[in-house]
Order: structure tokens, then sequence, then C-alpha cells
């Protein structure tokens, strides 16, 4: 099944490569591999913040309960401060989506380096005269402001990767890409647990203040590296090619030829983070199960690092499989045996949840939780990365990416009126885990809708849409960055508001036949 795909999918890539119009630009020259690597790494590695910030912030709001007991426990910041980040990020995401594809990829990913950096500086010192809730209440303006540098991340660094990766040999640049973006965030997820154990244990458990505003502290150290690392990017070769910076976007085209594409890829990422994000919270009912509600801060830290750990085997030994079967049949097995696992748990849930087996349990929600990052947790940036033209990718990304953070923003919410009628604990987290898996299942159905992706499909994909292009009258001559010595779009004649203003008619009298 999956070789014939792969039969065919070739079959696509060279009947797409010799249908090219005849001026499209060479195939881009692949580099020695640690000179191709470079910028893989240093645009996609910035997500490891996003594990690390997000994650972390849950150790925190529990040090803050230990620390301010009810004056923290009973004030909206509770529920407010751990998701507050997902409201700046769907802002961030949108912002330097649009950013990202109109002005720079490299200069995106500084600012959005930067805000990352300062505000979580901020957030780490927040105090407000010696007031409780009002230095809750400056922790939560700080957070939104740090989810607006997450969300940068996304759509600048992504999709920076994603073009960047063309350079990479054949054969294996789906693996880094994922290896460089969701692996990244796993480990920021894993070490957003770990910090908090060190630091509580250098803390004896006692120095609450200097637990969770260390923990938050150290989160400005690896952006600021990567900061350093960025400077010395360049804008990729996709892009410097097939950039819409200096053209007006037929966003009317765009829409024709990629609404239905962007659709059904969102959908995936609001089911894949609204099941994802919602059991990351749920998962302190196992801890509580382990180590009471008054266990020491180094206990629950210590197995929430435990239980992060079972993302790494999902994302680490799924990123080449994602070369060999190609991300959306990688991404469907990933759902069905996610479903699979799920129901099985969903129906042994009493047995399994047992204080007396315990162990055993968190082991199968490993597995469940590593079979998502096997599909649809590696898979589903790699897909919106790849599945539309350079000129607009920044903001397609970012549309997807941040539809998939609202369905982490809901699951939160939703998650906790999953229960039974009767408030029966064991049923209740049954129902959760039947939900869950039945989404998997319709996610997988939806990823049937979405095209392969091959090692040339960005390349591909340029192709492709600047023929549709032309097809309905758009100059294609508008795409590409300004080269140095030229006063005009490239490779456009002298009278460019002319030529685009006759391109721009064209467009929208081609967009309505």
């Amino acid at each position: 099944m999956f070789s014939w795909g792969r039969k065919k999918q070739e079959e696509e890539q060279q009947e797409g490569i010799s249908e090219a119009p005849a001026d499209a630009a060479p195939p881009i020259d692949q580099k020695p591999f640690m000179q191709a690597i470079w910028p893989v790494l240093a645009c996609g590695a910035g997500l490891f913040s996003d594990g690390y910030v997000n994650n972390v912030i849950g150790s925190v709001s529990t040090t803050l309960g230990y620390e301010y007991e009810d004056v923290y426990s009973n004030s909206n910041a509770a529920s407010i401060v751990p998701a507050i980040a997902f409201a700046g990020t769907v802002v961030g995401q949108l912002f330097f989506g649009y950013l990202s594809d109109k002005w720079s990829r490299t200069n995106s990913l500084l600012i959005s380096t930067i805000i990352l950096i300062i505000f979580t500086a901020l957030a780490a010192g927040s105090y407000y005269r010696d007031d409780a809730v009002g230095m809750f209440n400056i922790l939560t303006a700080w957070r939104f402001f740090v989810g607006i540098g997450i969300g940068g991340e996304y759509p600048a660094g992504s999709v920076s990767c994603a073009e960047s990766s063309g350079e990479l040999s054949s054969g294996t640049r789906n693996a880094w890409f994922i290896l460089f973006t969701n692996t990244m965030i796993d480990w920021g997820f894993v070490f957003g647990a770990f910090v908090p154990y060190v630091v509580a244990a250098a803390a004896h458990n006692v120095y609450y203040s200097t637990i969770w505003r260390t923990s938050l502290g150290i989160g400005v150290v690896f952006p600021s590296i990567l900061f350093v690392l960025r400077l010395k990017l360049k804008e990729p070769e996709e892009y410097s090619r097939n950039s819409m910076k200096h053209a007006k976007t037929p966003y009317l085209l765009v829409f024709k030829y990629y609404g239905f594409r962007l659709l059904i890829v969102s959908l995936i990422w609001f089911i894949y983070d609204f099941s994802a994000y919602s059991f990351s919270i749920y998962s302190t009912a196992i801890l509580s199960n382990i180590y009471g509600d008054s266990g020491p801060l180094t206990t629950v830290f210590g197995w929430n690092t435990v239980i992060n750990l079972f993302y790494i085997p999902g994302t680490m030994l799924g990123a080449p499989i994602s070369d060999r079967l190609g991300p959306r049949h990688t991404l469907i097995l990933g759902q069905v045996l996610q479903a699979i696992v799920g129901f099985i748990m969903a129906g042994c849930y009493a047995q399994l949840s047992h204080p007396s087996v315990v162990g055993g349990f968190a082991v199968v929600y490993g597995i469940f939780l590593s079979l998502g990052e096997l599909g649809p947790g590696n898979n589903i940036g790699l897909l919106a990365a790849k599945t539309c033209a350079t000129g607009v990718r920044g903001q397609y990304y970012g549309i997807a990416a941040a539809l998939g953070k609202i369905g982490a923003f809901v699951g939160t919410y939703v998650f906790k009126h999953i229960a039974a009628p009767d408030g029966d604990p064991v049923r209740s987290a049954q129902y959760k885990f039947y939900v869950s898996s039945s989404l998997c299942i319709f996610a997988a159905g939806l990823a049937l809708l979405l095209p392969n992706v091959g090692q040339d499909t960005i390349t591909k994909e340029d192709a492709e849409f600047r023929a549709y292009l032309e097809s309905r009258g758009w100059d294609t001559r508008q795409l590409g960055l300004k080269r140095a010595g030229e006063s005009s779009l490239e490779s456009l004649p002298m009278e460019v508001e002319g030529v685009e203003e006759s391109g721009d008619n064209k467009a929208e009298g081609g967009g309505k036949s």
C-alpha cells in the first residue's frame, strides 16, 4: 500500500517537473551537509522555547499554589496564567505569518526572538507592591506577550526551516525538519518539567519564590543563544525566488487554490492540539495516584518529567518514518494506532488506574502520547509548511497553527466537562479517552484528503502555483526579492505601476472566470 503510494508520488513529481514552465527557476543547488544543516537548525530549533515556556508554567502554577495557597487557587490567575500564552501565541502566529511573507523571514525571526527574551525575563521578575493578586495580574500580562514571541516562531521559523531543508540531500529532508521543529518542542517540554525539579531540589522544596522565578528565568537562556546564531542567517533560496514581498498578493486566487487544503490542515491541527494539550493537563490525575495531594515538589516534578519523556521516542523514531512512508501516511498510521491504544485504555481504565498498577498505567499512557507524536505531532507542521506555495506560506502556516492553538485553548476548557452524568471519576476518565480516540479516527480520515508530500514538494508546489497564476492572467514576474542594483520589481519592465495595475486587473478578471 505504502510502496505503491511512494511510486505514484515519484511519478507525480516527475510529471510535475516535466510540465514546469520553460522559464522556471533551476533546481536549488545542494550544499555540503554542515553548510546546509545550519539554517535548518537555527530556524527550527527556536520551538524548543515553545515547549519549555508552555510546559514550565504548569510547574510554576503548582509552586504558586504551594506558596500562596488559597490566595492563588481561589483567584482568576489560577486558570488564566497557564492558558493566557495560548491567546498571545495565536496573535503572534497570525501577525508574524503576514510579516514573514511580506517583509522578511529572517528579520521576523529576530523580532519574535527578542520579544520572547524580553517578556520571559519580565515574567520571571513579576512584582507589584507586595500585593500577591497584583503580581498575578502582572505575570498574566507578561505571559501574553511571551505567547506572541512564541507564535512568531511558527510561521517565521518553521517555514524557513522547511524551505532551507530543500538544500539538504533528498531522502532525509522531512526527518531533519521534524528533528528541528516538533522534536525540539518535545525536548522543550521535557526540560520544562526537569528544570523545576532540579531547582526545587536545590531549594530544598521550601523557597517557593526562588523555584518558580528561576524556572521561568532559565527560559531566557536558549532564545538568547539562538538570537546570536540567527544574526548570520540569510533568506532561504526558495523565498528569494518566489516571495510576494514586492507584489500585491492575489488573495482571491490564493483562496480558490488553497482554501480547501488549508481547511483540512487546520482541522487536523485543531483536533491534535485539542487532545494533546488537554491530556497534558489531565496527567496530574495520574500523578495524584502516586504522590497524593501533599507530596513534595521534587516528587511532583520528577514524575512529571518521566511522563513528558514519553513524547521523545515517538517523535525521534517517527522522523525517519516520515521520509519512508511520507508525512500523510505516517500521520494516518500514528492516528489510527493512537486511537486503538486509546480505546484499550478507555475499556481497561478501571483496572489500570488502581494505585497498585499505576506504573503500568503510566507506561500505557506514555505509549498513547508517543503515538500522537509519531503521527500528527511530527507531521501536521510538515504538511502545513509544504502544501502551499512560498509566496503565501507564512500566512498559510500561521492560520493553520493558530487554529491548532485555538483547539488547545478550547480543549483545556471542554475536557473538564466531558464527564459521566453521575460524576463517577472512572467513567468520566473513560469518556475522555473515548472522545480523543474517536477524534483520532476522524483526523486520519481528513488526512486522506491532503496531497502527498515528497522530497521536492516545495519546488514542485511553487512551479504549479506559478502556472496557475499565469493561467489566470497574474504577472508572475513580480515574484522574488528585489536584487541589488534593480530599481523596480525583479525582472519587471520600466513602467512597474502600469504593469502591476494591469496584472491586478487581470487577476481579478481571471478570478471571476
